[in-house]
C-alpha cells in the first residue's frame, strides 16, 4: 500500500490513505484513462531500497552534522562527482543533495534505531544511481563511525 502526503489545497500535510484514493480517482476521472496508462507515461526512475547502516544512537546525529559540512565544502569547492557539481543542497533532517540531471543523495540519521538512512535516485541510470551511492559510501566509511548496513546496492 502506498500512501501519500498531501497539502492544501489537496490535503492537510500529513499522510491520509483515504485522500489520496480519492485523489487517484480525482486523476482517473480527470484524465479519463486507465491506471496503467498513466503509470506508462511516468518517466523512468531507478531508486535505490532505504539502506541503514550501523552508527551508534550516541553518535549518528553528529555524524550527519559532519557530513553536512563536508557536502557543502564539495559543493562550495565545485568537486564533481560522478562527473557532476552538486546544484542543491538541503538540510532539513540531514542532507539532500542533487545534481542538475535530477539524481540526489539522502543521509539522514534514523529516528528509531542505532543506524543512518541512505537513499540514492537518478533519472539517468543505474550506473549514475550506484556511483552516487559509492560516493555516499566513500564519505561514511572515512568517518570510522559506520558498521555494516542492513542492504546495498
Amino acid at each position: 500500500m502506498v500512501i501519500s502526503f498531501f497539502n492544501k489545497p489537496l490535503g492537510y500535510g500529513y499522510d491520509d490513505g483515504i485522500n489520496s484514493a480519492i485523489q487517484v480517482c480525482k486523476l482517473l476521472d480527470k484524465n479519463n484513462k486507465k491506471m496503467s496508462e498513466i503509470l506508462a507515461e511516468l518517466p523512468t526512475t531507478y531508486q535505490s531500497p532505504t539502506m541503514a547502516p550501523y552508527c551508534k544512537d550516541s553518535e549518528k546525529y553528529e555524524v550527519v552534522k559532519n557530513l553536512v559540512k563536508e557536502i557543502t565544502n564539495i559543493r562550495e569547492n565545485k568537486t564533481k562527482v560522478d562527473d557532476q557539481e552538486i546544484r542543491e543542497i538541503l538540510t532539513v533532517n540531514g542532507v539532500r543533495f542533487s545534481f542538475d540531471d535530477g539524481s540526489w543523495g539522502l543521509i539522514r540519521a534514523s529516528s528509531n534505531k542505532p543506524s543512518l538512512v541512505v537513499v540514492t535516485e537518478s533519472p539517468t541510470s543505474e550506473d549514475r544511481k550506484k556511483k552516487i551511492f559509492d560516493f555516499i559510501d566513500n564519505l561514511l566509511q572515512q568517518t570510522g563511525k559506520v558498521g555494516d548496513y542492513d542492504q546495498k546496492i
